[in-house]
């Protein structure tokens, strides 16, 4: 049988694999929304993982476009910088199934950016670093149904998710004892979520096709500091902000997503998989900031006379296509391979062109209560620009510098601990 044969691949193993590919997806995605868990064929099955990703974009040919905070090529400033930081995605989740009914318990962090060029290249006016990080928690369960050869299953859960993040830009070069120029905007904020999905599996021929909505979550509350204390107030002394630390707030969402994942047995001891997703970055344009002290009193708008400053993002919708082949080596030992490909969000103002990466992996499993997976992924990040766009609402951003960068590698290391009562 198919399925005897394909043990060690169903569940979350192969798609697991795949999603070493997407964890430097474009936007601000890292982990995603992994619920592959719940399909697990074991009444109990408990899994921690982690993955290191390695990214290596490289920005050249910087200008520095706006003269009044420069112009930094003519300081000195070198005109190329690493644009990129390697980090972790972990998860975890548990799983316990109740005859018909299975649920499953998550831990991941779902969406992320770490860019840490530093203060000194021509680019510094537009960012020093960038860091965002987000954890989320969720319960979802499931309901099957006998429906011809297979099963049926709905499935439903809600998530919880706290986004935090800062970011550091140089908002003008001065001496020394005025203050390093740099400016510093520190966020947080949390919301809820939802999903909802439905699933068809045929175990007879490891057959299973899922389509899951994953909401947007509403971060209404987004607030936090923006410190200016090193910009001296001596350069504009009209301006309120500048020389101290001011409350401000704003509002986001981390956007909704849709996930088709499709796998079959198609012989003995093999598994072909594949998966697309689509995500809606594009409600992620400009952001503005405004001081808390003006809430109620006036509108927090890109165009507002209040606003203190903005994230300007301008995304695309994101799209990943994935598709792979695993295959049963003996009872220990199997393994996959995956291509992926992920659409770049950028519209010019930041590097996150197209995606294409190979991942591999295997799974040893030394009894049928112990899975141990080890995968690996190395991909190229495709070339392009950074300038100036022209947003929906006819104003301009980008205009802090231009750069150029070529082709550039990816690369992520996986792992990832299952145990099965």
């Amino acid at each position: 049988m198919i399925n005897l044969r394909l043990k060690a691949l169903l569940g979350a193993g192969c798609f697991s694999l795949a999603a070493i590919g997407s964890a430097h997806a474009g936007g601000l995605e890292r982990g995603g929304y992994d619920i592959d868990l719940l399909f697990d064929p074991a009444q109990v099955t408990g899994e921690a993982s982690a993955t290191y990703v390695m990214p290596q974009r490289d920005l050249k040919n910087v200008v520095d476009i706006d003269p009044t905070n420069g112009p930094l090529n003519l300081l000195g400033a070198p005109n190329s910088a690493r644009d990129t930081e390697s980090y972790w995605v972990p998860s975890a989740g548990i799983k316990i199934g109740m005859g018909p009914v299975d649920c499953l318990g998550d831990y991941g962090q779902p969406i992320g950016a770490f860019s840490n060029p530093g203060a000194n290249w021509a680019g510094a006016n537009g960012n020093i670093i960038t860091k965002v990080k987000s954890e989320a928690l969720g319960a979802t369960c499931s309901y099957k149904m006998d429906l011809g050869k297979g099963q049926f299953r709905v499935l439903g859960g809600v998530f919880h998710e706290d986004v935090s993040g800062f970011k550091e830009q140089l908002v003008a070069p001065l001496p020394a004892f005025l203050g390093t120029g740099v400016g510093r905007l520190d966020l947080e904020g949390d919301g809820w979520g939802w999903r909802t999905g439905v699933a068809y599996e045929i175990p007879e021929i490891a057959l299973r096709a899922s389509l899951v909505y994953n909401s947007a979550v509403k971060l209404d509350n987004l607030a936090g500091t923006l410190d200016l204390t090193q910009v001296s107030s001596i350069i504009d002394p009209t301006n309120p902000l500048l020389g101290t630390v001011t409350n401000v707030y704003g509002s986001s969402e981390v956007p909704d997503s849709v996930e088709l994942k499709l796998q079959s047995g198609i012989a003995p001891g093999w598994l072909a998989f594949g998966s697309v997703k689509w995500m809606n970055w594009s409600q992620l344009q400009s952001i503005p900031f405004c001081p808390t002290a003006t809430k109620g009193a006036f509108a927090c708008t890109t165009t507002s006379v209040v606003r203190a400053t903005s994230l300007d993002l301008l995304y695309r919708d994101g799209w990943t296509v994935s598709g792979g082949i695993g295959h049963k080596f003996n009872d220990q030992w199997s393994g996959a391979a995956v291509l992926t490909w992920d659409r770049g969000t950028t519209t010019g103002l930041s590097a996150q062109t197209d995606t294409w990466t190979i991942s591999g992996g295997v799974a040893y499993t030394p009894t049928q209560n112990i899975e141990l997976r080890f995968g690996g992924a190395l991909g190229v990040l495709t070339s392009g620009s950074i300038h100036p766009v022209v947003g929906s609402d006819g104003v301009t951003y980008g205009t802090d510098y231009t750069a150029d960068f070529g082709n550039d590698l990816v690369s992520a290391l996986s792992t990832s601990f299952k145990v099965k009562w």
